[in-house]
Formats: structure tokens, sequence, C-alpha cells
């Protein structure tokens, strides 16, 4: 089941889950559908199965460059999106675009720590800051009522490392802090954006993968990729103004915080 969302924006999208959710929306044709496949470098050979899917798809996968880390370029793909989108707005931005560096406290430095924050929380920040006003525009012309993402939705991918109800069990196994820290600090984000945009209608979720088999993930992950974008999109599909500020995982679980 593909997401029923029209005009749908994903970061980090030259692979992974990024690359596999572009898939899976490819699958459930919609009428005037328009996908926007954002990457740090499309022309690097990363990019390249993301590149042969727009050739494939012409006029629904627009492949932007869009580095989440770089002010300048997110002003810059938002342009680019816009030019496409007309009056439409965007019904779902997903910030996917993620970096993990494994390390304890005594392990990890500044570098890894500010990257970690720059990616994982200013990242999704600026993102959806420069296109809320598609998300707001998409809400207005909708016709829609309530919440959900084929009417305007900011998906934010987040992590059970992220639950500081499971560090005592799970640390020693995949300490990893400034992921963990960083994307805690994503789903305080979150949160916050979805009381502070609730009354524009705009549906804020953070939702978990699980542990996936992707070059992030690691070759031990207990599901791939295929299951992981499945379950996320029917999860998606299901969400409503209840979910507003939830934390789930891919099967539509309560996760912990």
């Amino acid at each position: 089941m593909a997401g029923k969302a029209c005009n749908v924006l994903i970061t980090g999208a030259n692979r992974g889950l990024g690359l596999e959710m572009v898939k899976q929306l490819l699958e459930k044709p919609i009428p005037n559908r328009k996908i926007f496949a954002c990457c740090r470098d499309p022309s690097a050979p990363k990019a390249q199965g993301l590149q042969e899917l727009a050739k494939k798809h012409p006029g629904v996968v627009h492949v932007i460059r869009l580095d989440t880390t770089d002010p300048c370029s997110v002003k810059e793909s938002a342009k680019q999106v816009s030019s496409v989108l007309g009056k439409s707005g965007l019904n779902l931005l997903v910030n996917n675009a993620g970096v993990l560096a494994h390390g304890t406290m005594q392990t990890t430095g500044t570098k890894e720590m500010q990257d970690a924050f720059n990616t994982n929380i200013m990242g999704p920040m600026m993102v959806t800051k420069e296109f809320l006003p598609y998300l707001c525009e998409a809400v207005r012309s909708s016709g829609k009522t309530g919440m959900s993402c084929s009417r305007a939705a900011v998906i934010n991918i987040s992590t059970t490392l992220a639950s500081m109800a499971t560090v005592p069990e799970m640390y020693s196994f995949f300490p990893a802090i400034s992921y963990r820290i960083s994307k805690a600090g994503l789903n305080m984000l979150t949160i916050c954006n979805s009381v502070e945009f609730k009354q524009d209608g705009v549906l804020f979720t953070l939702l978990h993968p699980g542990w996936v088999r992707t070059d992030m993930g690691g070759e031990e992950g207990a599901i791939d990729a295929q299951e992981s974008v499945g379950g996320l999109l029917r999860v998606m599909d299901s969400l409503t103004e209840k979910h507003n500020g939830a934390f789930l995982d891919y099967e539509g679980k309560p996760m912990p915080w």
C-alpha cells in the first residue's frame, strides 16, 4: 500500500529508506503526483539509482539537490520545488536524511557531535521552516478537514535509540551517543512543532523505521528496507489529528519516550 499524498518531498532519497520510499510511492500512481527526491549530490554514483527512476518517470520524480546542513542549498531547493508545485502546495514532507556515528561519551569528539546536530536536528528544522508555506498552501487548497498526510504533514524519521526509556537496556549494545542525543532533540523539535502549527492544520509525527538492513543500519538489521518502508507508508496513510506529536514505529505501535 503506497502513501496517498499527492505532492511529496523526501530528503536523503538517493539510498536506503529514502530511495525505497520513492520506489514504493511509484507503485501506486496518483494523478498529477509529484515526488521531490532530494539528496546532497544528485550527480554522485550513489544517486545513480535515483536518477534512473527519474528517467523512467518523467514529470513525476523530480531530483532536487538539497544539502540539509546548508541554508543556501535549502533555500534554493525550495525555489526549485515551488516552480514545479504551482499553487497546489506540498502535502507531505519526510525528513529522512540523517547521519550516525558510533561512539561512547569518551570516544566521541566535538566534530562528530556537531555533525550529528547539524544533520539530525538543524537540517529538519531548516527544511521544515523553508517548506512550511507550501504545506500551509496545501491545507488551504485541499478542500479537506482534519489532519492527514494527504492534506499536509511533516514526518520526521526518528529511532528507538532516541528513547530515553530504552537507554539502560540498549546503550552497552549500541552506544552511538551523538546519534541518540541528536535524534532525541529531533523528537523535542517535532513535539514543539506539533503544538506551534496545530492551528495551521499541519500534522507532525515521528516514525521509527525499525532496525533496517541499510548502509546506516548495517547488515545485522532485523528487517529490510522494503518491509520497513511498506510499514511506514501504511502508518502514514492512517495518521489523523490524534497522532499529532506522536512517536510511532513502522507498525503503528507507540514508542516509549
